[in-house]
């Protein structure tokens, strides 16, 4: 049984194909479009799917898409109706858009199939349940508490229910407009970032912030229930309405004037940002615990685009009960097409798990011989080295940056290896150096550590492994000032454990680097530049490599210099 599936429903496009229950392939549509975050139909990722999986569109027995087409506009029409006077931009957006998303889609799927008799059929998945299933069915756990939490779906913003099995219940949902993604996009807005796509830099901000000043007023704004339903005071902003200013004149007279992008940040900026980060906590924190009371789960389940706070993340694995939680890579909207086609795999059809995604490394592949062929197209001047990840470890040693390209590419947001730009974090001088000439961005922003995992407690205050860069922990006291390049100015770190049956060429340099810089840590960030996707092909990586401050580059065995 061959199934596609494909995220088409608000942002981040994507496909993925799963044969038997295996996945074999999945895609962001905005690494080979280039275009951030598109919204665009996924054409290119379905195509390079089928493809790297060796099929045609004939093979495909089933297609899943990770929205309710149907209860999406029929919920949106019933909010509009109740709300004629301010609902014009929110007709506009959510009616134009869906039109136009069912048109493209039946297009599509005329081009590939026509009138042949053997067609696929499609399946419509709930946006959260196509969350949920991303994440339990392929998660390590036989049974889980289940938590979603994103801006909107169809038009439910967040999911707590159990999984056992392949069995998922429903335990209760939040409705559009109570949104903590949206609360937390409109503060995003509030500083100067890009809603909905720049949630990372508010949570990134937000330590440089006092979290006390405005926190009284931030979480009288926000409410959860003893069931853990969500609940906020809406006067305070403006997205309910698709509203240019997502937040409202109350909520600028309390928190002062909002950031312009590219002007400097003042303090109520920081301290908003910290404020309501500590409100986002707090509120998951209370959502936590009212599923655990009504599970008595051990383990906990965390998707929808709210799950890649990191540092919420983290805080939820100290401060609850359970014992561990698995954020799948790919958490936010990206991810619901791998969601959607186990959800008809697992639960529609009937079938039996048989799935763990412990590895990340899903996408397209590119093989030494194929690197050559393109170095040599480019007319590169490359050294081939056997062991190339002594001879890179030792380029790390002597100060270099590495843009690092290898294997199969990572699916999700992070960089976790294979498309990732390299550095020795015991520099001090590397933050600021590679947020200036090689990323082009803000200063401020942090950068991440990867470890083996054999080394990661002796490092970072975390008892579990954390193979995804999704759970925040404490750099351990003793070693921040020798990893002051990765240590955030809470003391904090995004950290990633490596384990080497999972990614032996990456777990392999930083063992060699640690035998020459006595550090088996490497400073980790996404293989791109600020506003752009990271790079998916060798043609990506030589690119970025020429426009940037990058030292050297390696693809596969191959070394290039400048």
């Amino acid at each position: 049984m061959n199934i596609l599936g494909i995220n088409y429903a608000f942002h981040d496009s994507s496909a993925c194909v799963l044969k038997d229950g295996q996945l074999l392939v999945a895609i962001e549509e905005e690494r080979l479009s280039r275009q951030k975050h598109t919204q665009e139909f996924p054409h290119r990722a379905i195509q390079r799917c089928l493809q790297t999986a060796g099929m045609t569109p004939d093979d495909i027995d089933i297609i899943a898409f990770s929205i309710q087409p149907t209860l999406h506009l029929a919920t949106k029409a019933l909010y509009a109706a109740r709300h004629l006077n301010k609902a014009l931009p929110f007709l506009n957006h959510e009616f134009v858009w869906g039109w136009a998303r069912q048109r493209t889609i039946g297009k599509w799927y005329r081009s590939l199939w026509g009138n042949k008799e053997s067609r696929p059929r499609i399946e419509w998945v709930n946006h959260h349940l196509s969350h949920v299933a991303g994440t339990f069915l392929v998660s390590p756990y036989e049974e889980a508490a289940l938590l979603s939490i994103d801006g909107s779906g169809e038009w439910a913003t967040a999911f707590l229910g159990y999984g056992q099995g392949t069995r998922i219940t429903e335990y209760t949902q939040s409705f559009f407009p109570h949104s903590l993604g949206s609360v937390y996009e409109a503060v995003t807005a509030f500083c100067g970032f890009k809603p909905m796509y720049d949630e990372g830099k508010t949570m990134g901000l937000a330590p440089l912030g006092d979290p006390d000043r405005f926190y009284q007023e931030a979480s009288r704004i926000v409410h959860v229930t003893g069931e853990g339903q969500i609940r906020i005071d809406l006067s305070w902003f403006g997205y309910q309405f698709w509203e240019h200013n997502y937040c409202s004149p109350k909520f600028l007279e309390t928190f002062g004037p909002p950031r312009k992008a590219g002007e400097g940040f003042q303090q109520n900026h920081l301290d908003t940002a910290a404020a309501f980060q500590r409100v986002l906590e707090d509120a998951a924190l209370k959502m936590c615990a009212a599923l655990r009371r009504k599970t008595q789960a051990r383990h906990l389940v965390i998707a929808g685009g709210v799950a890649l706070n990191s540092v919420m993340n983290g805080r939820i694995l100290r401060e609850t009960d359970f014992e561990d939680l698995y954020v799948m890579p790919a958490a936010g909207d990206n991810g619901t097409a791998i969601g959607a086609a186990y959800y008809v795999h697992n639960i529609t059809l009937g079938n039996k798990r048989s799935y763990v995604h412990d590895n990340p490394y899903v996408g397209t592949c590119y093989d030494n011989p194929r690197l050559a062929e393109i170095i040599k197209e480019c007319k590169l001047n490359a050294v081939y080295h056997e062991e190339i990840e002594e001879e890179t470890a030792r380029l790390l040693a002597e100060g270099n940056i590495i843009g690092w390209f290898q294997g199969c590419m990572e699916i999700g947001p992070r960089a976790l290896g294979n498309r990732s730009i390299l550095a020795d974090p015991t520099k001090p001088h590397m933050k600021d150096k590679i947020n200036a000439e090689v990323k082009h961005r803000e200063a401020y922003r942090p950068f991440a550590p990867s470890v083996p995992v054999e080394h990661l407690q002796a490092y970072f205050d975390i008892k579990v492994e954390v193979p995804f860069m999704l759970k925040v922990c404490q750099v351990r006291e003793e070693k921040k000032p020798v990893l002051q390049a990765i240590t955030h100015v809470d003391g904090s770190a995004r950290v990633q454990s490596v384990r080497a049956e999972i990614n032996p060429r990456y777990h392999k340099l930083m063992m060699e680097f640690g035998k020459l810089s006595g550090v088996p840590v490497v400073l980790n960030t996404s293989f791109n530049i600020m506003g752009e996707p990271i790079v998916e092909s060798p043609y990506d990586a030589i690119r970025c490599f020429f426009s940037t401050g990058l030292d050297v580059l390696v693809l596969g065995n191959y070394v290039i210099g400048k």
